[in-house]
């Protein structure tokens, strides 16, 4: 049974850091690429961040270009997100997930498996 385990989230308040950790099992950890997705109260999931399987290819969401850093440790099955310079619109629950394919995909459509999340809380 593939498992995908989110932590790392919390109270921060504007400007500051947070780094998600995202430990997987039940998969083949480095075959797969894996990717980041936030939902904020009442709005739809949306597309954060991508890595593909060997960590060589990175994608970001504009609104996070810059701020976030996606990496992945093929020996420690696991997947991060390093946050920075956080806003208020930051705000959401993150999920990790882990793509159906190798690459680092974009769309929810191509991630087969989803944990179920960490609160990353930003004030002002």
């Amino acid at each position: 049974q593939v498992q995908l385990v989110e932590s790392g989230g919390g109270l921060v308040q504007a400007g500051g850091s947070l780094r998600l950790s995202c430990v997987t099992s039940g998969l083949n950890f480095r075959l797969y690429g894996m990717g980041w997705f936030r939902q904020a109260p009442g709005k739809e999931r949306t597309y954060v961040a991508s890595i593909n399987w060997n960590g060589v290819y990175k994608t970001y969401a504009d609104s996070v270009k810059g701020r976030f850093t996606i990496s992945r440790d093929n020996t420690k099955n696991t997947v991060y997100l390093q946050m920075t310079n956080l806003t208020p619109e930051d705000t959401a629950v993150y999920h990790c997930a882990a793509s159906s394919g190798d690459g680092a995909e974009t769309r929810a459509s191509d991630f087969a498996s989803w944990g179920q999340g960490t609160q990353v809380t930003v004030s002002s």
